[in-house]
């Protein structure tokens, strides 16, 4: 058994004790059924298989080979840490404007967790998260702070809104619209790309203009070209043939989250197992050794740039084809509005990793799941709940950032190293 498959097993056991040991205290896993007997009899053998998982991985390998396992799990514990520093500063915030931390951050759980509509939620909200985190994540790994997703995203809406409105037959009308809703994100990443590569200007600089222009444009287009003739407030909807049908009746998530799930596994497929993605990684942490290494730096960032744009129109269509029940997108663009730049904080909390980038949107999604019941049941106004939710997002976001800092201080000593000799 291989360090990663220890990794993931060890994942999976500690998320089944966490599970089953929260289900057996409250006595009520939320499922709707009376019989608590039950609920606490599948929360022990939640615990008692998350516990055997753990310890029959453990109990393989001698002291040595935990230690070896440590290493693997460190980004792990990193994150976990960060997240538990985050929620304790928040309690720290609340406490201090005389608010409840236990009775906020319980009510906070419950709405994301306490039954299946709100397990529905949070994979609701984590979907178009888990896409515009790729395009960051993407970036990242190729060297590049790509801002771009808000603007690839928002065309890719629109997009699926122009093709979603033709009449096609279904299966076949679903796949058109998400490969031109990628296509169009593609091409919107295509002008910052070239600036990178033939100009050097900053993908930073290029990507937030480009969101800029696609702001306007997608609200110009949603208005006077795709509106809807009876509600002034938003486009028309999409045909029933590319809409995507809901998981749990009653519930707002739909088949669509499958798909971001799958493209999180396609994108690490390539970045760790084709000549593509080795090319893109090693771009990102050394130019130089990938020119020696017969591999053009260049291709692989307009590479990056683009399964990033891809990535981040897929986004888009989600929130059109998959967000019931009105199929369309709001004139103010409400539903899109910051799911790009939320994509950067979902990347830096899963390590700028595909995997990663899935658990990451999963914590966000709780937060944006279980941020009513908390101002409902808690008290706590809608103002004081964003400041609970930056102050979570600023913590778990700086390991990440500490890592990518520490990188690049590397690399400049690397270089600085090689130059000597050369000068002297």
């Amino acid at each position: 058994m291989n360090n990663s498959i220890k990794a993931v097993l060890i994942s999976i056991g500690t998320l089944l004790f966490i599970i089953g040991w929260w289900g057996f205290i409250q006595g009520n896993l939320g499922w709707e059924t009376e019989d608590y007997r039950f609920d606490r009899v599948v929360s022990l053998l939640g615990i008692v298989a998350g516990g055997l998982l753990i310890g029959s991985v453990i109990r393989q390998g001698s002291l040595i080979r935990i230690i070896e396992l440590k290493g693997i799990l460190r980004p792990f514990f990193d994150v976990f840490a960060a997240v538990i520093v985050g929620l304790i500063v928040g309690a720290a915030v609340m406490d201090l404007f005389k608010f409840d931390p236990w009775l906020a951050y319980s009510s906070l759980f419950k709405g994301a967790f306490g039954d299946k509509y709100g397990w529905a939620d949070t994979a609701f909200n984590a979907t178009p998260l888990v896409l515009t985190g790729l395009t960051f994540a993407i970036g990242v790994r190729a060297g590049l702070f790509n801002i771009g997703a808000q603007g690839q995203m928002m065309l890719g809406a629109i997009a699926a809104v122009g093709i979603g409105s033709i009449a096609m037959p279904p299966g076949i009308h679903h796949m058109v619209t998400i490969m031109v809703a990628m296509m169009v994100g593609a091409l919107w990443s295509l002008p910052a790309a070239f600036l990178k590569a033939k100009r050097g200007v900053h993908e930073v600089i290029s990507t937030i203009m480009l969101n800029f222009v696609a702001l306007w444009l997608v609200r110009f287009l949603a208005l006077k070209v795709f509106g809807d003739p009876n509600r002034a407030e938003k486009t028309v909807s999409v045909l029933e043939s590319t809409q995507f049908s809901t998981i749990i009746p009653g519930a707002d998530v739909t088949h669509v989250v499958w798909i971001s799930i799958l493209a999180a596994l396609l994108v690490y497929v390539v970045l760790w197992h084709m000549p593509l993605g080795y090319a893109v990684r090693s771009t990102g942490l050394n130019l130089d050794a990938t020119r020696y290494g017969g591999m053009n730096p260049n291709r692989a960032m307009n590479s990056a740039f683009v399964l990033g744009g891809m990535a981040a129109g897929l986004a888009g269509a989600t929130q059109i084809i998959g967000r019931p029940p009105v199929f369309a997108l709001y004139g103010d663009l409400s539903q899109i509005a910051t799911l790009g730049f939320d994509g950067i904080a979902v990347a830096l909390l899963g390590r700028n990793h595909p995997i990663g980038a899935i658990f990451g949107a999963l914590f966000f999604g709780a937060l944006n799941a279980g941020l009513p019941l908390m101002q409902i049941r808690a008290q706590v106004p809608l103002e004081m709940v964003r400041v609970i939710q930056g102050v979570i997002v600023i913590v778990v976001s700086m390991p990440e950032l500490w890592r990518l800092l520490n990188i690049k201080s590397h690399a400049l000593k690397l270089k600085a190293a090689f130059e000597k000799p050369q000068k002297a």
